[in-house]
């Protein structure tokens, strides 16, 4: 099924050239299919005489598969946003972090920050292509347990220490929870079932279509082609959104780009 075979390949090429290949499928498909069925179809139902019950069925079909994909679709784009906003909640809880770390007392204040801005960078550059090809990252693991015994190591001796050290460890919960559901989003996908009935639907729309008996073949497979794109280009449309972290268009590791040169960096 879809959803169980490696499609990381097709986010790695470029996403017009994906495209294209989605539509050039469908279309082979769709017209392949009614040119070669156009002689038994004709043989087994006859002429004209079924193309009002034919059409009527097509129109009740295009209106449920119509709703079903759409419902799927808008729950990809959400699921896209989502993901968007875990991203950015994570980089905001990162930059938090790192401003209460840079109010430690000396030499604590040098290891802690230090710990942050290695563990961004690999986020960076490490991790963020690792999800870009499907692969859950590992490497930041060993630098957040490394954080998180620095941080507990440290025995706050003043009131405002204290106070400190708290909120610290309430925003390093955030990281590590942030984390977890980012982490959680690189293999979340469609599940199969969706997949099953999505293709499904469309192979029954080009059913519905070879059954009508149009004098004009040529006009017939127009026709065809038209629906066929229409469909596939809403395919390319969910495969795109299916896998967040992947592709041209995918969700992009900016906000910590941002916390890293403007709050790191500037404030070393």
């Amino acid at each position: 099924m879809l959803a169980t075979l490696n499609l990381h390949w097709l986010h790695s090429i470029p996403q017009w050239e994906f495209c294209l290949i989605v539509i050039a499928t469908f279309v082979a498909v769709a017209v392949g299919g009614q040119m070669a069925m156009r002689p038994f179809l004709r043989r087994w139902f006859g002429d004209k005489d079924h193309n009002d019950l034919v059409g009527l069925y097509l129109s009740a079909f295009g209106v449920l598969y119509g709703i079903t994909l759409g419902l799927i679709s808008v729950g990809a784009w959400e699921n896209y946003g989502d993901v968007e906003s875990k991203v950015s909640a994570e980089a905001a809880a990162v930059a938090s972090l790192y401003r209460n770390a840079d109010t430690y007392p000396e030499p604590k204040r040098t290891a802690l920050t230090g710990l942050l801005r290695t563990y961004t960078r690999q986020l960076i550059d490490v991790a963020w292509p690792e999800m870009q090809r499907g692969v859950v990252p590992r490497g930041g693991h060993p630098l957040i347990l490394g954080f998180q015994k620095a941080l507990v190591s440290f025995e706050p001796k003043t009131e405002g220490q204290k106070a400190l050290h708290s909120e610290s460890l309430y925003r390093f919960n955030q990281v590590v929870e942030a984390r977890r559901l980012r982490v959680d989003c690189v293999e979340g996908r469609l599940p199969t079932i969706l997949w099953v009935v999505v293709l499904a639907g469309s192979f029954m729309s080009f059913v519905l279509t070879w059954l009508l008996v149009v004098e004009n073949r040529l006009l017939h497979d127009v026709l065809t082609a038209i629906m066929a794109v229409l469909l596939a280009l809403l395919i390319f449309f969910l495969v795109t959104l299916d896998l967040p972290f992947q592709g041209q268009h995918s969700v992009g590791p900016d906000s910590f780009e941002l916390i890293y040169n403007q709050v790191m960096v500037s404030h070393p």
